[in-house]
């Protein structure tokens, strides 16, 4: 595989207009698709140091062969060019949608002659008009019930409308008054299709002057004497007051926006979108998306937007989302011409909502979205039947004699070489067993792969025999005798002496090839091992040429990547806190330095890390610390640190 530097563009072959990047593999298969209205300035981005780089970015880059690009005319040319180029080349790295559901749909059909109004999953009825989409179908079922006694419309199937038809009879909406029977004759095709108007009209957010004019209409009629008249206009207003108590009033009567949630983390996000029409919740829909690149929450809004509106969903006129992103002038743009598609009328305008009504629902989507986004995680991991298949494809994956029922991760973290620490953590079943982590401090290691293999030896020793680790024996397992004998640790609890069904590395081949040979040595021969590596998300087995590529969507992946990602967080809170410990031992031995001060200093600074990195003055503008002060703390810093 080409290393980047022989691929990496120069500089100024790069060019500075607007356009649209695409990452390659070897296969030229497309990675990655991105837009950018200065192409230099964004790809330069991706050619920093590697370690600078974030996880999942540097995994794209080291994997990517190639980049290439297309020079558009605008940031809106590029921002259409990269949503036809996802659509094209489904780029693994690019953000992915999940939506599994279907939600219920209020359909009126106004291309029929005459037109029907139903409760429906399917999208794209030529030449009808649709509104939600909403969460519960019974529900929706029982409002439009309910709207049929204001709206006396067709509510019937082809066959039973045709059979009233042809009968002359109606059926038994048309007795009770809600359908105003326009199979046999009792009002015109043409009137009908009025109401089914005033029905569109009313879902479409004109509600409240809608039961105003019946109101008007109602006092009208009683003051003529008009008394049933009047009383039916009476049953009418009822039936729309009852539907719109159903439906939170939450802005003022002229509002119309979407507004976005989004809740996220390294793995996946959550989007909470609530649709409002009149001031009122008209549908609310929520889906999980994947993310596999550094994406931050302005680029995420930014995909979602692109992706949340097709032919039966039209963009509000305001669009409230967490983050505005960089080309938000240019989505207006397209938001606008989608609108404009189906033809409403109005800019679309996209914003975040600082204060008063809209910020509270606003604040109130992002709790959904949050709330949405634990159950995801917790529904795919909590679910048995989902754990069991996650067992048995990674025993068939893996080729192992039975389903690992007892996995063991390890993590390295350090900094810069420094403070090396590990991590093991447990999943019994599928499912965390936080009383069985443990922590290893790392005193010396060349490398990550000696570290592992340090870490997995000590792990390894309490398997052997228990006796033998209570009198402290000798313990040399190998077959060759090779290696100097090891003491065994002192007991610890009966946790730490269970035998793993499969012991799981964060890392590639070097890392699993270092597992294995501390497996070896300890003379340890039917426990598997296996690395998921943070390029696609390979899986690695020793003395394999190639990784095992487990289906993006499988529970075995999602498994796996559980069990790395808490790894790797469980070792680097302690790594964090050993650079703590570290920095406050070294600020100790300053004078006039106590503890208050030592806690000031790491707070102002908020990590250890800028710490190191500031300069005498920076250290002065704390409270409490003085230039003689601070002029120490910086040599300490230097000369200790």
């Amino acid at each position: 595989m080409a290393s980047r530097d022989e691929w990496r563009p120069k500089r100024g072959e790069i060019p500075t207009e607007p356009g649209v990047y695409r990452f390659l593999d070897a296969n030229r298969r497309v990675l990655y698709v991105g837009n950018a209205k200065n192409l230099r300035s964004r790809l330069s981005n991706y050619f920093q140091p590697v370690t600078s780089l974030h996880e999942r970015t540097r995994r794209m880059v080291t994997t990517a062969q190639g980049v290439e690009w297309t020079v558009v005319g605008s940031e809106l040319e590029a921002l259409s060019l990269e949503y036809t180029w996802i659509k094209e080349f489904a780029p693994p790295f690019n953000v992915k949608f999940r939506d599994d559901k279907t939600y219920p749909y209020v359909a009126i059909t106004l291309a029929e002659r005459v037109p029907r109004v139903m409760v429906t999953r399917t999208r794209g009825i030529s030449g009808a008009r649709y509104f939600g989409p909403y969460t519960k179908v019974w529900a929706v079922r029982e409002t439009v019930d309910l709207m049929l006694k204001a709206f006396p419309m067709r509510s019937c199937s082809d066959s039973t409308y045709k059979r009233a038809h042809d009968t002359g009879r109606p059926c038994l909406l048309g007795d009770i008054g809600k359908c105003a029977a326009p199979c046999v004759g009792r009002i015109s095709p043409e009137d009908h299709r009025s109401i089914a108007l005033d029905f569109a009209s009313f879902m479409g957010g004109n509600d409240e002057g809608y039961v105003k004019a019946l109101k008007t209409r109602m006092a009208d009629a009683a003051r003529d004497l008009d008394y049933e008249t009047a009383a039916r206009l009476r049953d009418q207003i009822g039936a729309l007051e009852t539907a719109l108590a159903k439906s939170t009033v939450v802005m003022t009567d002229d509002t119309d926006a979407d507004v976005f949630g989004i809740a996220h983390d390294e793995l996946a996000a959550a989007v909470q979108l609530f649709i409002v029409r009149g001031g009122r919740i008209r549908g609310v829909r929520g889906w999980v998306v994947d993310t596999e690149l550094d994406v931050t929450l302005a680029e995420l809004v930014d995909t979602v937007l692109q992706n949340a509106y097709d032919e039966t969903t039209v963009p509000a006129r305001e669009v409230i989302v967490p983050e505005v992103p960089d080309d938000v002038l240019a989505l207006q743009t397209v938001l606008t011409e989608r609108r404009r598609e189906a033809g409403e009328r109005g800019a679309v305008t996209v914003k975040t909502a600082q204060r008063g009504e809209k910020a509270a629902l606003a604040a109130t989507v992002g709790t959904n979205a949050a709330g949405e986004l634990v159950r995801y995680k917790t529904r795919r991991s909590g679910d048995f039947t989902a754990r069991s298949q996650a067992l048995a494809d990674l025993q068939e994956a893996l080729g192992l004699d039975e389903a690992p029922l007892r996995l063991e991760c390890f993590d390295v973290s350090h900094l810069g070489g420094t403070n090396q620490v590990a991590s093991m953590v447990v999943f019994e079943d599928g499912l965390p067993r936080k009383d069985q982590y443990r922590k290893f401090a790392i005193a010396e290691a060349r490398d990550d792969t000696d570290a592992v293999y340090q870490v997995l030896r000590r792990r390894l020793a309490y398997l052997h025999d228990d006796a033998a680790a209570a009198e402290g024996a000798v313990i040399d397992a190998t077959a060759d005798g090779a290696r100097e004998p090891v003491v065994a640790p002192a007991p610890a609890r009966k946790s730490f002496h269970y035998r793993p069904g499969l012991l799981v590395i964060d890392g590639g081949q070097p890392q699993v090839a270092a597992a294995a040979r501390a497996l070896r040595d300890e003379g340890i021969d039917d426990i598997a091992v296996c690395g998921i590596a943070k390029r696609l998300e390979e899986v690695w087995l020793p003395d394999s040429e190639f990784p095992v590529i487990l289906p993006r969507a499988s529970d075995a992946l999602f498994l796996l990547q559980r069990l790395r990602d808490e790894a790797h967080r469980f070792a680097l809170r302690y790594q964090r806190t050993t650079r703590s410990r570290d920095i406050r031992t070294v600020l100790s031995s300053v004078p006039g330095l106590g503890p208050s001060r030592i806690r000031e200093l790491l707070k102002h600074f908020g990590s250890v890390t800028r710490l190191r990195a500031a300069s005498v003055d920076e250290i002065v503008a704390v409270d409490g610390i003085g230039p003689a002060t601070a002029e120490l703390v910086h040599r300490a810093l230097r000369s200790g640190g």
